[in-house]
């Protein structure tokens, strides 16, 4: 039976050590978050980062805005926070209402603020390993994940299914810079079962309810579980079927449990570092 990587216990140590070091400063990190609109799951995810930031000891304020806002009032607001001394690290909760392009405004989002780490010259800054101002949140919970639970990434056949901006592409750049040989898989590979089954480190990041089944897992593999969906009576659901899949795999994350808590701890992470690097004391 496999090893639970336990995301929960691993977050709390983290934020812990965080708390430590908010206590000891002058100036306490300081977090924005922007709302927009009403997004049952983003109402979620902001009250706990708000809750978080604020047992931290950190500076949280979160702009909610209505849904129909416009597109030259989220750039304003995120134009003044970008000049805003004392904020150090801006959120901008997505998904965002049709009518706006997130893209757009992830890209008006100052480099040296960006919490989230989606800005191009923070992409770019990964991809060629020249010290982002901030890594991706989920991504860098994965790799401190395994790290802390001692799994060796280095000359590991990794394999990540999904290749989303947010998780699969950062996510894989940061396993070739810790020395993994790397395969993507998407909705579009062939024989997806044939190329899950070859990894030593297995990363699921679809949002497809029970995808990796047994057959997808080599005996003995790291199975990490990013996914989340609900079913029909709106339980929280991984990528990964987790009874089964427990059975051939060496360590797996639960979900809910696992990579999540490591996302928020992560994000809380970012704002101390980018508080540290942008401080004028």
């Amino acid at each position: 039976m496999a090893e639970i990587l336990d995301g929960k216990a691993c977050a709390k140590e983290i934020l812990s050590d965080i708390k430590a070091q908010v206590e000891k400063m002058t100036r306490k990190p300081s977090l924005a978050v922007i709302l927009v609109g009403d997004d049952e799951a983003s109402k979620i995810y902001v009250k706990n980062k708000e809750k978080t930031a604020l047992e931290l000891g950190f500076k949280s304020k979160t702009y909610r805005l209505e849904k129909n806002t416009t597109a030259q009032e989220l750039k304003d607001l995120i134009l003044n926070l970008n000049l805003d001394v004392d904020t150090d690290a801006i959120l901008l909760q997505l998904p965002l209402p049709k009518h706006l392009k997130a893209q757009e405004f992830i890209e008006l989002i100052d480099p040296k603020k960006d919490v989230d780490g989606f800005h191009p010259i923070n992409c770019g800054k990964l991809l060629t390993d020249t010290n982002p101002y901030a890594i991706s949140c989920t991504p860098k919970g994965v790799i401190k994940l395994l790290e802390k639970n001692n799994i060796e990434i280095s000359g590991k056949h990794c394999v990540v299914i999904g290749r989303s901006n947010m998780v699969g592409k950062p996510l894989s750049i940061l396993l070739l810079n810790k020395n993994a040989t790397v395969t993507m898989a998407h909705s579009k590979t062939k024989n997806l079962s044939q190329t899950a089954k070859t990894a030593d480190i297995l990363i699921s990041a679809t949002g497809v309810s029970n995808l990796i089944k047994k057959d997808f897992v080599k005996e003995g593999a790291v199975v990490v579980d990013v996914g989340i969906s609900r079913d029909s009576e709106g339980k929280i659901k991984g990528d990964v079927d987790f009874l089964e899949v427990s059975k051939v795999a060496s360590h797996i994350t639960p979900v809910p449990g696992g990579v999540g808590p490591m996302t928020i701890a992560m994000l809380m992470e970012n704002t101390l570092e980018l508080c540290l690097k942008n401080a004028k004391f």
